[in-house]
């Protein structure tokens, strides 16, 4: 059996680094778009080449976009006193959709992992507590994930912006909206408990 051309090879291997992709996807992925080439293939290559030229991290946040402030720090009706902290731009979008929070947004660029060799000075932690520190904040909110790494750095942020005097609050966890008691793990059940309100 013949062997791809190096060209596809390599369209493999780099499809097969993206998240959730192996080599077997990745392969199914680049037959896809080959055979798609004037509806996938070429439109998706001038779109990452068009990402690659104008897409930057925001100096003031870290969210990528094409304008520096991006689009979430320069809107001025946006509430400056709040700032929503998340592990990636996946959690800023997520936010997003919700269409409930109307503050600014915090980029960490990942999670505190001792296992991953991941300190604090790999993240934009240093750049968060020097927002804080110059004293337009009231609140930051920590919307990291639920689990031992994300835990881990909620308590290391709220340790270092303890003594800026801010409110830092992390957000509830819980029973889904929709969900039934049936269908959910025991953690989320005892962290519902524990953030229970009153009815």
């Amino acid at each position: 059996m013949a062997a791809a051309s190096p060209e596809i090879e390599r369209l493999i291997s780099l499809l097969s680094k993206l998240p959730g992709l192996g080599p077997r996807s990745a392969r199914r992925a680049a037959l896809a778009l080959l055979k798609r080439r004037e509806q996938l293939l070429t439109p998706l290559a001038l779109a990452l080449a068009d990402a690659a030229e104008k897409v930057r991290s925001c100096s003031v946040c870290g969210s990528p976009d094409t304008q520096d402030p991006c689009s979430v720090c320069s809107d001025r009706s946006r509430d400056a006193t709040l700032v929503c902290v998340v592990e990636e731009a996946g959690g800023l979008w997520a936010m997003e959709r919700g269409a409930s929070y109307r503050g600014r947004y915090h980029v960490l660029g990942g999670l505190l992992s001792a296992l991953d060799g991941v300190g604090p000075d790999s993240l934009r932690i240093g750049e968060l507590v020097s927002r804080v520190g110059a004293g337009e904040v009231r609140e930051v909110i920590l919307a990291l994930p639920a689990t031992v790494d994300g835990q881990t750095t909620a308590h290391y942020l709220a340790e270092r912006l303890a003594a800026s005097g801010v409110s830092v609050t992390s957000l509830a966890r819980g029973v889904p909206v929709g969900g039934e008691l049936d269908w959910l793990d025991d953690g989320t059940i005892a962290q519902a408990l524990r953030a229970r309100r009153p009815a």
